[in-house]
């Protein structure tokens, strides 16, 4: 099964204009709130219409569910696309069974409109859908549960009372709204890994947008990042975290370190913004190339004696602390240094402060240099 997307649609602030390609495993869709990516989905499902493009669902038989010029817009009911909003959208009047057999009811209406004359679904509707419910609330867990209101539920019985309706209309395709974006934090790991066993079981095309980066990569076999309604860069969701390719999408994927460069070298480069800091870089050095980034985490602290150990070898990148400034959380020192690079340095939470654990040196590996093209 694969969806692929083309859509333009004029905004009041920017223009939506993609292009991807959706398959196996979930693509992720990262940016920041008001890029357009809910926009995206909703143009996949038909509750928007773009202004020009194609949408096609391909598996055995292709299905075109939009296409501009030949003026085709299948309607919402009719896509075969199930659609998870932010806030699950149940059916606050309704039980938990009666919002799940809302999908079941939609599966029905489709199978009767493929054959007019199909008696037997006609004469065993009833009880087929008594069976399939039974397996879906047997499926997200929610026995015991089957005559309670939305209203008396967790954040995460909901979302999954949300996803036994879509699946009970057995979608070719699930899209996922932030579906943990009404969640407390300490409730969207165990919903993370729901979430992520609900995947591992779908056999169509997934597409969740997000704002959050560890979303994104805990779940999505796929990446694409987005501004102002365009691609950023896409691919593989680690190889988009070990290479975001430009400024803009290095800070999507959580680089806080990103300084403007003159180039010194095929592998060399100086950081105009930490104090001229020289670098050596893995990656070639291209005329693109305006700056680079460092991750936090990927800056290491030396003793005295590894210091003087890489001080003359090439690739050494050793980086002076000087006079840092330091915050304490709960479980990281956020430490600034003088040049205005950003450290993490992990912690416990009985550390009972810095004082003689802040090394004079740090290290950056060529590796963790990444080279970034403009905005």
């Amino acid at each position: 099964m694969k969806l692929d997307v083309e859509i333009y649609r004029q905004l009041k602030d920017f223009t939506l204009d993609l292009s991807f390609s959706a398959g196996e495993g979930c693509l992720g869709i990262l940016g920041a709130s008001g890029c357009g990516k809910s926009m995206t989905l909703k143009s996949i499902a038909g509750i928007l219409r773009p202004d020009r493009g194609r949408i096609v669902l391909g598996g055995e038989e292709k299905r075109v569910l939009f296409d501009a010029e030949k003026s085709i817009c299948v309607p919402p009911q009719k896509r075969q696309v199930g659609y998870l909003f932010q806030h699950y959208a149940l059916f606050p009047n309704m039980t938990v069974e009666e919002n799940i057999l809302v999908g079941l009811e939609g599966r029905q209406a489709a199978e009767n409109r493929k054959s007019q004359k199909n008696r037997f679904w006609a004469g065993m509707g009833q009880e087929k859908r008594k069976q399939r419910l039974k397996e879906l609330v047997e499926q997200f867990r929610l026995e015991g549960l089957e005559k309670h209101y939305p209203g008396q539920l967790s954040g995460g019985q909901q979302q999954r009372v949300a996803l036994a309706r879509i699946f009970g209309y057995e979608p070719s395709v699930l899209l996922l709204d932030e579906p943990f974006s009404a969640m407390d934090t300490f409730l969207r790991e165990g919903l993370r890994l729901e979430l992520a066993r609900v995947l591992k079981s779908f056999s169509g095309v997934s597409i969740m947008v997000t704002h959050d980066r560890d979303e994104a990569f805990q779940l999505c076999s796929h990446l694409l990042l987005m501004d102002r309604g365009q691609i950023l860069t896409a691919g593989e969701t680690r190889e988009v975290f070990r290479k975001p390719r430009c400024c803009s999408a290095a800070r999507l994927t959580g680089c806080k370190n990103i300084s403007r460069i003159q180039h010194l070298g095929t592998h060399r480069v100086r950081a105009l913004d930490w104090d001229g800091l020289e670098l050596v870089t893995e990656d070639e050095v291209e005329e693109k190339h305006c700056a680079i980034g460092i991750r936090a985490h990927d800056l290491m602290g030396l003793s005295d004696a590894q210091a003087k150990e890489w001080e003359d070898k090439a690739g050494g990148n050793l980086i002076p602390v000087g006079r840092a400034s330091v915050s304490e959380m709960p479980f990281a020192w956020y430490i600034t240094l003088e040049n205005g690079l950003w450290w993490k340095k992990e912690k416990t939470m009985n550390a009972r402060g810095i004082a003689g654990m802040l090394p004079a040196w740090l290290r950056a590996e060529p590796s963790a240099v990444l080279l970034l093209e403009g905005e």
